[in-house]
């Protein structure tokens, strides 16, 4: 059972620990989100199906050539099929990456009021600081995480004001693990580009070049959760990062949506998680893939994570497939829009229009979805007029899970027929 409605809490840490045996229903996600999650650690352990890739960076820099090309093969590849892997042999210290977990955990075991001090105030549009989602849907669906974020590279873009003062290594072991941070995405900038037949330096100079790829960090925190078949830590979504770079406590959480399954990520020692973000699939006009993902939760164990978006200029560059990546057999996937534009399009659009988003991951392939586009819509107000039916329709399992993800205007009935084979397939 689900409680009535209560008085919650501001923070999910004061929930959680509040005794609480059923989460309000605030927090219960509709069941087309919840299919695929069991026994997180359960999951983490099964030995079966698709697994993410692991790349060793040990030679990404080698004076072999032969040697060299391997890994920067092995590492376009998993951009290629996956968008996202694990990185070990990264180069960045394991007693630093140590320092980062124990400062980042030591602040979340500072008392809610304690952390208050820091708290951002995201009406205002301050969204750095110490946290909890606010409600993004019309039903007031919650996450159940509390979360620290803040700009950490460049160093003038900082406040330092607002970065936590306890415990006294948090500063110093965050600057230092952020620019060793900036220092490896110099390096998958330099693999990918090649990938594409592009110079080095060409995906760099795309997302703002030394002077403006802006690092920010969020630090997530996931209290231990009564009901984790009813909650999610993090809703379905992809990354608008051109890289995101991940830590964690090793515990699992995060669940990748790969070839129509939720696929758990195991806990790899020492290594590095890394997300192909929506801004590089964009440049490279899909080559590289921005995989859909979320978070569980789980009733034993907190889990941290901390997660590096690497972002280019909000106004500055247009994001668009470069050219070297459009011919007439794959022309442009996505339109001209600036970073900022594409955080509006795909993260602030309600309900209706956000149901045109969560095709990326469920549509047939784009040449279908084209031909299927010019049929049936003629312009964005039929968007959302054939939505508006898909709502009204009984098959609430295509329907509902349209909310979830943000992409574009395009392709919304031929996500629905697929999205209504897969809830046939899950109802049997």
């Amino acid at each position: 059972m689900v409680s009535e409605e209560v008085p919650t809490p501001s923070r999910v840490e004061s929930l959680a620990k509040s005794g609480m045996k059923a989460i309000p229903k605030e927090y219960v996600r509709p069941q087309e989100e919840l299919n695929g999650i069991g026994n997180i650690f359960e999951e983490e352990n099964k030995d079966d199906g698709p697994q993410i890739p692991m790349i060793d960076l040990t030679e990404i820099d080698s004076e072999d050539k032969e040697i060299r090309e391997k890994c920067h093969q092995d590492l376009k590849k998993a951009a290629t099929e996956w968008g996202v892997m694990h990185l070990v042999n990264h180069g960045i210290p394991d007693e630093l990456i140590n320092r980062v977990k124990v400062a980042g955990g030591t602040f979340f075991d500072l008392p809610v009021e304690e952390k208050e001090k820091y708290a951002n105030d995201q009406p205002s549009g301050n969204v750095q600081g110490y946290g909890s989602k606010l409600a993004n849907s019309a039903c007031g669906q919650l996450e159940w995480e509390d979360y620290f974020f803040h700009c950490v590279f460049p160093e003038d873009k900082r406040n330092l004001a607002i970065w936590p003062k306890t415990p006294a290594d948090y500063i110093p072991a965050t600057s230092e693990y952020t620019k060793q941070i900036r220092n490896l995405a110099t390096k998958i900038f330099v693999v990918l580009s090649i990938g594409l037949g592009l110079e080095e330096e060409r995906l760099e100079k795309e997302v703002g070049g030394i002077e403006d790829l802006l690092l920010q960090m969020k630090i997530n925190y996931y209290p231990k959760c009564p009901q984790p078949e009813l909650a999610l830590g993090v809703e379905a979504h992809t990354d608008v990062s051109a890289l995101t770079f991940i830590l964690h406590n090793m515990v699992p959480g995060l669940q990748l949506f790969y070839e129509g399954k939720w696929v758990t990520a195991k806990c790899v020692p020492n290594s590095i998680i890394m997300h192909i973000g929506d801004t590089i699939e964009i440049l490279s006009n899909g080559k590289y893939k921005s995989i859909l993902h979320r978070g569980v939760v789980n009733k034993e164990k907190v889990r941290i994570s901390w997660a590096i978006f690497c972002e280019p200029p909000k106004e500055k560059i247009i994001l668009k497939p470069l050219p070297e990546t459009v011919t007439k057999a794959e022309p442009p996937r996505f339109p001209p829009r600036t970073f900022a534009q594409h955080m509006a399009h795909k993260l602030f659009r309600k309900d209706d229009q956000d149901a045109a988003a969560e095709h990326k991951l469920f549509k047939k392939d784009d040449q279908d979805s084209a031909a299927e586009q010019k049929a049936s819509k003629k312009d964005d107000h039929d968007v959302v007029a054939e939505l508006k039916v898909l709502k009204e329709d009984k098959q609430a399992a295509a329907a509902a899970a349209h909310k979830v993800f943000e992409k574009d205007n395009q392709d919304v009935d031929a996500k629905h027929e697929v999205l209504k084979n897969v809830a046939a397939k899950e109802s049997e």
